[in-house]
């Protein structure tokens, strides 16, 4: 019975869930849906106290589905219908057709099977985290992205040192809630006056963990997988020959601090596990920024972005010179804080700061860091194989609300009277004539890597979320018709598109993938961008709309683990590690274009971010992260110089224009 509820129930409930989705973004929902609570008598250790367990609903969420082989074959073809030709696409069928009764039907059996035999996870699980920790390419760019904080509201707040000793404390405050189990489960709310409300979290606490799920979905709410987020904190990534390993190890107390390229560590728990005093921390961190020591020659951080096979053979040696304990500090230390010596110029500036900096004042393998340039401007940089930024942007979001709403120290408070100078302790490494090259080598691969990247923003103020949702129009969809116009436009194609879409209302669920290009997405682009004088203004919003409802099918369908992407990943996985031949569908070369995602987008809108960024995950694309906010819509491009950046963001500005001024009725030229 339980299982047919869910089946039915589950899929019919989640199909009004439009807006669950967008990694990294998925959290922000939930900012949206529900006020973080933090409850008077939490203490200076907690920033609340939780009346619902943090991990009451794990038990009981639904499993991702493994998707039906004829429904992924359908969507599949669909997504490569705009991309291909007629004789592409006949012969990409035909394939499709032949892996859907021969290959494809057999692994998908054993796909189910294994799913049958594990239901303590899901199926994507394991080839994800493989997938992630065996590439070999550096973190940076391509995997690591970052999400900045908005200023702190009152100026004077923003001071590097006041602010960095608020964050760290906050940052306490918040694993130690989670460690507690008295951190806010994470919830999705389609009717908080029903369920965010007092009176139902003192009932759904007495529901065993084991059928709780249900209580909340009775009204409305949908809790989402926490299980990434024990790896917040005291993780690192750990480079291995072949494949990287994740260490966690909560046992430490100490945090890491880098300041121009040297790394110091000083407790920040008391034996007792306890956040010490926030004026400590304070002292702490003013000695740490007015050490007078010089940036070294050889700063170990920038190993940190080499080539992980490289920088695995670079560790072993690191290791057998005798630098074992200063490394397992390193990695061991709850997270880490870079503080920086640049005063940001402009979001340009931010971003590439936030995404790549200098290499030497970064470790980037540590699951998240804080950085804080000289003006206060803060981000978080994160390694991606641990999580899909659910846990990163929840995390995100209560440090500034308790660092703004709370902060444990100001400007006018002075730091403890303590021994720092013992307390604090600056890491010193042996480094033989081997060790020295590779950091040097290390250093001029990060510099003729990011020397290619450019990044350029672009604010659309004409038009918002309001003025779509009222013409009943997905602001999302908008958004991506307007980069299938921009592109069209500027190179006159139609071209493998991925935007992220989070699978967190399932147990152990990572992302999916929405496929935005359609042939609807095509054939409105076509109608603004090429023939502009052949349709009526109500033509032309005829296609806005169909390009919507689409949209909206296919975001739907991600965040029930419908889309396709994942099911393909996993039964490709599966034939290798079988060491089955590879089946024709993984070589037809339409199946290696549509993952070479030249247009790779992300959207966050949170009232703790100010903007977020990532690299092109291919050398002649895009990295798109936008926002769609009430009354303007806001984008964060990077390229390499294979594409024009700046081009770019001009075709995705005229595309809006475009669409606002038929939406208004007007017709465009």
């Amino acid at each position: 019975m339980m299982a047919g509820l869910l089946s039915t129930q589950y899929n019919s409930a989640l199909s009004k869930l439009n807006l669950l989705r967008n990694n990294p973004a998925l959290s922000v929902l939930t900012s949206t849906q529900r006020q973080y609570s933090s409850k008077d008598g939490a203490g200076i250790e907690y920033l609340h106290k939780s009346v619902v367990p943090t991990m009451h609903y794990q038990k009981s969420l639904p499993r991702l589905p493994v998707p039906k082989l004829e429904d992924t074959i359908r969507r599949y073809l669909a997504a490569q219908r705009p991309l291909l030709n007629d004789e592409q696409y006949s012969n990409t069928e035909k394939v499709t057709r032949d892996f859907q009764s021969g290959a494809g039907k057999q692994l998908h059996d054993e796909l189910v099977a294994l799913d049958k035999n594990n239901k303590h996870t899901s199926y994507i699980s394991a080839p994800w985290f493989d997938m992630y920790l065996s590439a070999r390419e550096s973190v940076v760019l391509n995997f690591n992205p970052f999400m900045s904080f908005n200023p702190d509201p009152k100026p004077e707040y923003n001071d590097q040192l006041v602010r960095a000793t608020n964050m760290v404390c906050s940052a306490v405050r918040f694993m130690k809630t989670l460690r507690a189990g008295l951190l806010e489960p994470e919830v999705f709310h389609l009717n908080p006056a029903k369920s965010d409300t007092d009176r139902f979290k003192r009932l759904i606490r007495w529901v065993p963990p084991s059928i709780s799920w249900f209580g909340a979905y009775m009204v409305n709410a949908y809790p989402l997988d926490m299980s990434q987020y024990f790896r917040l904190f005291n993780s690192t990534r750990i480079p291995k020959y072949k494949c990287d390993e994740l260490l966690t190890d909560d046992k430490g107390h100490h945090l890491l601090v880098i300041r121009r390229g040297n790394l110091y560590v000083f407790d920040i728990l008391d034996r007792d596990g306890n956040l010490i005093k926030p004026a400590e921390v304070h002292a702490h961190l003013k000695y740490i920024l007015t050490d007078p020591t010089e940036a070294p020659s050889f700063p170990l951080g920038v190993l940190t972005s080499e080539n992980r096979d490289t920088w695995a053979g670079l560790r072993q040696k690191l290791l057998d010179a005798g630098n074992g304990e200063a490394l397992q500090l390193v990695d061991t230390a709850l997270f880490c804080l870079c503080l920086d010596e640049e005063v940001m110029r402009d979001h340009i500036h931010i971003s590439h700061n936030m995404l790549h900096g200098d290499g030497c004042n970064r470790w980037y393998d540590k699951s998240f860091s804080i950085i804080l340039a000289k003006d206060g401007q803060a981000a978080i940089n994160f390694e991606h194989s641990w999580g899909d930024g659910v846990a990163v942007l929840r995390f995100q979001n209560e440090v500034f609300k308790d660092t703004t709403e709370k902060p444990l120290v100001g400007p006018g408070s002075q730091p403890a009277s303590v021994d720092s100078a013992s307390a604090v302790r600056r890491l010193g490494f042996k480094l033989d004539e081997e060790l020295k090259a590779g950091i040097t080598k290390a250093k001029e691969n990060f510099h003729a890597a990011v020397s290619k990247l450019t990044i350029d923003a672009m604010e659309f103020k004409k038009g918002g979320k309001e003025q779509l949702k009222k013409k009943k129009l997905s602001p999302d969809a908008i958004a991506q018709l307007a980069f299938q116009m921009g592109f069209l436009r500027q190179y006159g194609q139609t071209v493998a598109t991925y935007e992220s879409c989070s699978t967190a209302a399932f147990k152990h669920g990572r992302t999916e993938t929405i496929r935005p290009a359609s042939v609807h997405t095509k054939r409105c682009a076509k109608a603004f961008v090429q023939q502009p004088g052949q349709h009526t203004v109500e033509q032309l919003q005829g296609l806005l709309s169909e390009c919507s409802k689409y949209h909206g099918q296919l975001t739907k369908e991600a965040a029930m683990g419908q889309g396709f992407d994942r099911h393909l990943f996993a039964m490709r996985y599966l034939a290798n590690s079988k060491g089955m031949a590879l089946p024709s569908l993984y070589q037809d070369p339409a199946y290696a274009a549509i993952n070479h995602n030249i247009l790779s987008t992300s959207t966050l809108t949170s009232p703790a971010v100010s903007l977020g960024g990532f690299a092109p995950v291919v050398p002649d694309g895009f990295g798109v992260g936008y926002g769609v906010h009430d009354e303007w819509i806001g984008c964060n491009v990077s390229s390499y110089p294979a594409r024009n950046v700046h081009e770019f963001l001009k075709c995705v500005y005229k595309s809006l224009e475009d669409i606002f001024t038929v939406l208004d009725g007007k017709p465009i030229h």
